[in-house]
């Protein structure tokens, strides 16, 4: 699997993503949410314990689905399990 530096950078490579799935520190989380806009991701999913309102809103003016402080493994298993 390559690594790339910028979500921009990874959209250039792969395609658009459904989901940027965030496991940074709060304070990083805005400049991802304007990113993930930018390049026309459906969701911004903040992990367990990350809670930034300031992402939140960007993503949701954008457009995306916003979660936060969540794990996807988790809620992953909930809904299997269901």
């Amino acid at each position: 699997m390559r690594s790339h530096r910028t979500l921009e950078e990874a959209v250039a490579a792969t395609g658009p993503f459904d989901m940027v799935d965030v496991f940074r520190r709060p304070e990083h989380t805005p400049t991802i949410a304007r990113s993930a806009v930018a390049t026309g991701a459906s969701s911004l999913w903040l992990q367990l314990g990350v809670v930034n309102w300031e992402a939140a809103r960007i993503a949701e003016a954008g457009g995306l689905q916003v979660i936060m402080d969540r794990c996807t493994a988790m809620d992953h298993r909930v809904l299997r399990a269901r």
